[in-house]
C-alpha cells in the first residue's frame, strides 16, 4: 500500500480554501437545478463557474480521459452518471451531483443530492437517511479511531433503516491528487482497519441502495446503476482529521454549523 500523505497547516489551508470554493459552486447550482433542465446544462454551469467566477479547475475533467467537469447519477444511478443534453430533470427526480475542484494546487471533492419537485416520500427517505448515514461516518473521525469505525457507523446507520451499501466504490485520500491513499470503505468492523492521525484529508462518500447492494455498469464504462433498478442515494464530504477531531472542508452553508467536533 501507498503511504498516507499527512497535510501540514500550510497544505490544510490551502485544501480549505479549495473545498470553500467548492461548496460554493453547490450554492451557485442551487439556483438552477429544477425540472426541465438538462444534467448537460449543470455540467455547463459548474464549468463556467468554476473557471470564470473562481479562477480554479475542474479537477474531473480530463482525469481518466472523462470529458466532463461532474456527474449526474440520476434516480437507479449508483455513480458516474455521464451528463447528456438529451436526459432532462423531471419533477419526482433525485440526482447526485458530484464535483471536484482544484485551486492552489490541492483537489476537493464534494457530491449533493438534489430532489426536484414532487419527491415521494420513500424517495426522501433514502436520500435523508443516506444523509445522516454520511454524518455518522463523518463524526467517527478524531486521531485514534479507525477507518473501520467509520465504515461501521455508516453501514449501521443504512442497514438499520433498510438500505444496502455499495461496496464496490469507496472514499478516499485526497490532496494534490484526486485519489491518493487511504481507501474509505462505507461499512466495517469497529477497531478494525488503519488508524486515523492528524493531518489526514480523505473523502466520506457512501452510496447507499433502496434495494439490493448489486451494481451493474452501463455500456457506456461510466454509469453504474442498481442491478435491482431501485434508487440510489449518495453524499460526500471531504474530510479533515484534526487534532481533536474533524473539519469537514466542504462544508456548505446549507448545512448544520457543526462542521468539527473539537
Amino acid at each position: 500500500m501507498a503511504e498516507v500523505i499527512l497535510k501540514n497547516e500550510e497544505e490544510l489551508s490551502l485544501m480549505r480554501e479549495a473545498g470553500r470554493l467548492l461548496a460554493s459552486v453547490f450554492s451557485y447550482l442551487d439556483q438552477h437545478i429544477m425540472p426541465g433542465i438538462s444534467t448537460m446544462d449543470i455540467n455547463h454551469w459548474a464549468e463556467r463557474y468554476i473557471v470564470d467566477d473562481l479562477q480554479a479547475r475542474p479537477a474531473s475533467k480530463g482525469q481518466y480521459d472523462y470529458q466532463y467537469v461532474l456527474n449526474t447519477s440520476v434516480n437507479q444511478v449508483v455513480c458516474h452518471g455521464v451528463p447528456s443534453d438529451a436526459q432532462t430533470l423531471k419533477s419526482g427526480d433525485i440526482v447526485n451531483v458530484d464535483i471536484t475542484l482544484e485551486k492552489g494546487g490541492f483537489i476537493a471533492d464534494s457530491s449533493k443530492m438534489y430532489m426536484l419537485g414532487d419527491v415521494k416520500p420513500i424517495a426522501k427517505r433514502l436520500v435523508d437517511k443516506t444523509y445522516e448515514a454520511m454524518w455518522q461516518g463523518i463524526n467517527a473521525v478524531k486521531p485514534g479511531a479507525t477507518l473501520g469505525d467509520v465504515g461501521y457507523a455508516i453501514q449501521q446507520h443504512a442497514e438499520n433503516s433498510g438500505y444496502s451499501v455499495v461496496r464496490e466504490y469507496c472514499g478516499h485520500g485526497i490532496g494534490r491528487e484526486m485519489h491518493e491513499e487511504p481507501e474509505v470503505l462505507h461499512y466495517g468492523q469497529r477497531g478494525k482497519g488503519l488508524v486515523l492521525k492528524e493531518g489526514m484529508v480523505f473523502t466520506i462518500e457512501p452510496m447507499i441502495n433502496q434495494g439490493k447492494a448489486k451494481i451493474k455498469t452501463k455500456k457506456d464504462g461510466w454509469t453504474v446503476v442498481t442491478s435491482d433498478k431501485t434508487l440510489s442515494a449518495q453524499w460526500e464530504h471531504t474530510i479533515a482529521v484534526t487534532s481533536q477531531g474533524f473539519e469537514v472542508l466542504t462544508l456548505r452553508n446549507d448545512e448544520p454549523l457543526n462542521s468539527t467536533n473539537d
